[in-house]
């Protein structure tokens, strides 16, 4: 099954059908079923791109 990225729309609180949990605010990888797409189409929640993880730090010794 498609998957869709989404958080929730400001001043709203979603939770997870499945699992009762509340979608985290900075969003969640949900499938893309009727819920979530219900859930879209309400306006409970904003579909948006999954945030790239920070890259990792350099431990300062360069090798060429």
């Amino acid at each position: 099954m498609a998957e869709v990225f989404v958080k929730p729309a400001p001043g709203r609180f979603v939770r997870d059908p499945l699992t009762l949990a509340p979608l985290a605010a900075e969003g969640e990888r949900k499938p893309r079923s009727s819920y979530w797409l219900k859930r879209l189409r309400d306006g409970d929640v904003i579909e948006t791109d999954v945030k790239p993880k920070a890259p990792r730090a350099r431990t300062g010794k360069e090798t060429d």
